[in-house]
């Protein structure tokens, strides 16, 4: 399969105009170095690719780079014996939009050793609804369950619920037996989160108070959100939870004490997706074609656009406006 000479990419710079991205004309030769060149079907918007795009956040190591840590696609060519053309294949964080050019552009260069073969179960399209957002909630459940996590212990609570990571935290839980109770600031999205398998939609003031300890409610959870509501969700874990922190929406602070942790035996697991280990990467995404698959993506799915859409994207996810995952079309 041949290549075009140019392709459209959404690029960043940052030199002496200053930071900007947008959309430019590239070759494959201007990308970084991989073994498998790959014609992409689609990416998406994580939290991190509107710090990257806009500058709000110190992502990328060097410039200039194309945006976009997710990627989709089939390949193209390869250079690496695992990899034939016409493959499925997905990458997820692994540099991408950070150390390397990721999948913004309509074609992408990506190291074999962290492409994923399409797993059966999935399309192209589900695996960047889920993206990095629905590997981060899933490795999160993984780590909480080698951690022993059982739905006995009680409801997994998910704070910033209507985000990417949220509203795939509600789902796949939910899939995998738990009862989950979802914590939000929108109350006007609450029928959504029920729709996902919430049982219950709480407030954020349920998470106000931030004592070392609190009265036990939750069996675990997964944090988005940072800050005093991380504090107040371990206060209020029961014996032996597991809590995992996956995201800072709000604060990268953390005002908490060692209380829930010598008194109950809590947990706080930090959840890093972008470099993961390849036996956790595939364990996590055979069961997210499997058993903890989502079971309702398209709904979840609450926005899809081109590559000039992104500026948009980015400035409404920013301003706190985040709801459910936005897929970029590119195929």
């Amino acid at each position: 399969m041949s290549t075009p000479n140019t392709f459209r990419a959404f690029r960043i710079r940052n030199d002496s105009a200053g930071y900007r991205s947008g959309i430019e004309e590239m070759s494959i030769d201007d990308l970084a170095p991989g073994e498998i060149v790959i014609r992409t079907a689609y990416s998406s918007v994580n939290y991190k690719d509107a710090l990257a795009g806009t500058g709000e956040g110190k992502i990328l190591r060097f410039f200039p780079l194309v945006g976009g840590i997710d990627v989709a696609g089939h390949v193209v060519s390869s250079t690496d014996p695992a990899f034939s053309e016409g493959d499925a294949v997905l990458v997820t964080g692994c540099g991408l939009s950070e150390t390397r050019d990721g999948g913004y552009g309509e074609y992408a260069r990506i190291e074999a050793k962290w492409a994923i073969p399409l797993p059966a179960g999935l399309s192209l399209r589900e695996s960047m609804i889920l993206g990095t957002a629905g590997f981060t909630a899933a490795l999160a459940l993984l780590r909480m369950e080698d951690n022993r996590q059982t739905p006995a212990l009680g409801p997994l609570a998910v704070t910033g619920a209507t985000g990417g990571v949220g509203s795939l935290a509600v789902d796949i839980y939910t899939r995998a037996g738990y009862e989950v109770h979802a914590i939000s600031g929108k109350p006007e999205h609450a029928d959504y989160l029920k729709s996902l398998g919430a049982t219950q939609v709480l407030g954020r003031d349920v998470l106000a108070d931030a004592r070392p300890l609190e009265a036990a409610r939750f069996g675990g959870g997964l944090d988005n959100v940072g800050g005093p509501m991380l504090a107040s969700l371990l206060a209020r874990t029961r014996p032996y939870g597991n809590v995992g922190s996956a995201g800072l929406a709000a604060t990268a602070d953390l005002p908490t004490t060692v209380m829930p942790f010598i008194i109950r035996g809590v947990s706080l697991l930090g959840v890093a997706s972008a470099g993961t280990a390849r036996d956790l990467r595939d364990e996590v995404w055979k069961r997210l074609a499997t058993v903890w698959k989502p079971a309702h993506l398209d709904t979840i799915c609450t926005r899809e656009v081109g590559l000039e859409g992104l500026p948009e994207v980015f400035a409404g996810m920013l301003a706190g406006g985040s709801f459910g995952r936005t897929v970029v079309r590119l195929g």
